[in-house]
């Protein structure tokens, strides 16, 4: 047997240095597990779809009435809540700078008509010497074209009494229609500019059930579809209307769309500003359901993950909800019959990842 110096044997020298290479070298970790979920099979729904929205009761045509001309508002008649008839003063102007104005006025035009007179006098008088040969054509002309003069004074004199009686009456702010008054714009003492709003009044003309609809719900519903609306604190005061009015483009901000329903013989507890709830249904297969619990969002769009039956793998995908409530989603964009789809642990995934199935009940 060989042996090293020092006496130990060279077998036993090359096996330490055997064990200690391997302790050197970490033992390879095993590979992940697959992630035990549960998932569930996407089927279209069959029987049909109740969409529920929140809105508020409005006014079928708000107005704002405002003075026609400036000045300082001395009185306003009504305040918010009063009901008004059509006719009916809401609120008066100072008026003194008016009647200055329209006395002056008064006052010119009776001047005028008293040049009038004797232009039309003097052109007689012409008129008469020069068909008797006393007179000459040159005074007669004359005459004439001050009668002229006189004339078209008189009618510009008199154009300012119209304007300045108008100014008078533009001092008194008039109801337009029966109504009632929804909001105040100006106080008394306050000068106000012509057209300033200083109440806004809601016609008796009609009530509109007024809701905020996100685009898949605008996108689905029926034309000429029937709207139940129902009072939110009490169900039993309903009714029925249809969509009169459709804005054209969605919110900047919360991207829905607005939405006004022409109410059928409302009731009288509909009364205005009360919250309503409006129910709409969809025939069936609109929209996939499936549990709640699948939804998760990637970035700001609500997402499911869905299972490759192949691979086993998820794969995160970006879908539209038609309506959710605590139990269950229905997807109108997204995700196709047949599918699988994660239900439970759905925030501890990631793109690409193994997963073992469950369930997958439909």
């Amino acid at each position: 047997m060989s042996r090293v110096p020092g006496g130990a044997p060279l077998s036993c020298l090359l096996l330490a240095l055997a064990a200690l290479s391997a302790c050197g070298q970490p033992p390879e970790p095993p590979p992940p597990q697959p992630r035990p979920v549960r998932v569930t099979t996407v089927e279209a729904r069959g029987e049909p779809t109740v969409i529920s929205l929140t809105g508020t009761i409005q006014a079928e045509t708000e107005v704002n009435l405002g003075f026609r001309i400036d000045g300082r508002m001395i009185e306003r008649l009504v305040n918010v809540g009063d009901r008004v008839e059509a006719g009916q003063v809401v609120a008066r102007l100072d008026r003194t700078n008016e009647e200055n104005t329209l006395r002056s006025a008064r006052a010119a035009l009776a001047a005028a008509e008293a040049q009038l007179r004797e232009a039309r006098a003097n052109y007689g008088r012409a008129s008469e010497l020069l068909r008797t040969g006393f007179g000459t054509r040159q005074r007669y002309d004359q005459a004439a074209q001050q009668l002229q003069t006189a004339t078209s004074a008189v009618d510009s004199a008199q154009a300012q009494v119209n304007i300045a009686e108008n100014r008078v009456g533009y001092t008194e702010l008039l109801a337009d229609a029966a109504g009632i008054v929804t909001a105040r714009g100006a106080e008394p003492g306050e000068v106000v500019a012509p057209g300033r709003m200083i109440v806004r009044l809601a016609r008796q003309e009609g009530l509109d059930a007024v809701f905020d609809v996100p685009p898949v719900v605008r996108d689905i519903a029926p034309p000429d579809v029937v709207i139940g609306v129902a009072l939110t604190l009490d169900p039993t005061v309903r009714t029925t209307g249809r969509v009169r009015e459709v804005s054209p483009s969605a919110d900047p901000v919360t991207g829905t769309f607005r939405v006004r329903i022409g109410l059928t013989d409302p009731p009288p507890a509909l009364r205005l500003g009360s919250t309503v709830t409006g129910r709409m249904e969809v025939s069936g297969g609109a929209g996939y359901a499936i549990p709640a619990g699948a939804l998760t969002r990637q970035g700001a769009s609500p997402a499911v993950w869905v299972v490759d039956p192949a691979s086993r793998t998820v794969a995160l995908r970006a879908v539209e909800v038609l309506r959710h409530d605590p139990a269950r989603a229905v997807i109108s964009s997204g995700l196709s019959g047949g599918e699988v789809v994660v239900t439970a642990g759905v925030q501890a995934l990631r793109p690409g990842q193994q997963v073992r199935l469950l369930d997958a009940a439909p």
